[in-house]
């Protein structure tokens, strides 16, 4: 961990920029690689299909943090839409940090980022899904204030499932 942190800067990514592109999947792919992320590393054909799939996409948003310049974590969410409120929803796809820099609230700057985004937005709640064993990460989320769903009490609580469609993703 940095001895001493001196610049905290969160940016919106801009996906038409190459080198906030790169910084992202670079990013992203050491999450890829994290036991939490999957423990795999991103294929090159999926990094470079993210070089031109991302700046398409009009339904999402990346955030990445900087400590002192240096990209260091990352968020990429996207937007819904919530039919029992009937207003606009965002969901955290991803949220990492490199493990060098966990400990400096880094997590919790980017939680209020995209509060702050999803406010502007006329979003009526922002969702997550975390790893049922990731204990770190549900530390985290709780501290902020998120909480597990459940619709009602004794409705259970809502769970994450997943149908691929075909075999080209692992991970998130």
């Amino acid at each position: 961990m940095p001895m001493t942190q001196t610049n905290i800067d969160i940016v919106r990514v801009n996906y038409q920029d190459q080198v906030e592109l790169k910084e992202l999947i670079g990013l992203l792919n050491a999450y890829a690689m994290d036991p939490m992320g999957g423990a795999e590393a991103l294929s090159s054909e999926v990094q470079q299909r993210l070089l031109t799939e991302l700046p398409a996409q009009s339904n999402m948003f990346s955030l990445l943090v900087r400590v002192d310049g240096i990209g260091v974590g990352f968020c990429n969410c996207l937007w819904g839409f919530s039919t029992f409120a009937a207003q606009p929803l965002v969901n955290i796809h991803d949220l990492a940090v490199v493990a060098e820099y966990r400990g400096l609230g880094l997590s919790q700057a980017l939680l209020q980022a995209v509060v702050d985004i999803a406010k502007q937005g006329g979003a009526v709640k922002v969702t997550l899904e975390v790893l049922g064993n990731n204990d770190v990460a549900q530390q985290a989320y709780r501290r902020f204030g998120f909480v597990p769903y459940e619709l009602s009490d004794g409705a259970g609580r809502a769970e994450f499932w997943q149908y691929y469609l075909g075999t080209s993703c692992s991970g998130s």
